[in-house]
């Protein structure tokens, strides 16, 4: 079974910026399309970008990430990347990685069957 990790959460000031990182053990990422999502307390888990299992096309969705979120991959170390930019306290929220064998995008929770565990990511001062 796939199992994602995700790693890179931290606590930051307004304006910085975090990578986080997803990878996973014994599967070849780049076979799967792969999604970022984050959770705040209290509200519904959200897609905020994804990739193509070809890495051919990203998307964002959501205006708040657009133009300050980087979604990456980097084929030979089997890992995808979320840069974050100009980070701001609505931002917080724990960050899950998720795949799914399609070869489309989607931010859609229950079109992705693999999830990692998240990791957090706090935006204050």
């Amino acid at each position: 079974q796939l199992r994602l990790v995700e790693s890179g959460g931290d606590l930051v000031q307004p304006g910085g910026s975090l990578r986080l990182s997803c990878t996973a053990s014994g599967f070849n990422l780049n076979d799967y399309s792969i999604g970022w999502f984050r959770q705040a307390p209290g509200k519904e888990r959200k897609g905020i970008s994804c990739i193509t299992r070809s890495g051919g096309s990203t998307m964002y969705y959501g205006d708040s990430v657009k133009g300050r979120f980087i979604i990456s991959r980097d084929i030979a170390k089997n890992m995808v990347y979320l840069q974050m930019n100009t980070l701001k306290p609505e931002d917080t929220a724990v960050y899950y990685c998720a795949a799914d064998s399609a070869g489309y995008c989607s931010d859609y929770v229950l079109d992705f069957p693999s999830w990692g565990q998240g990791t957090q990511v706090t935006v204050s001062a």
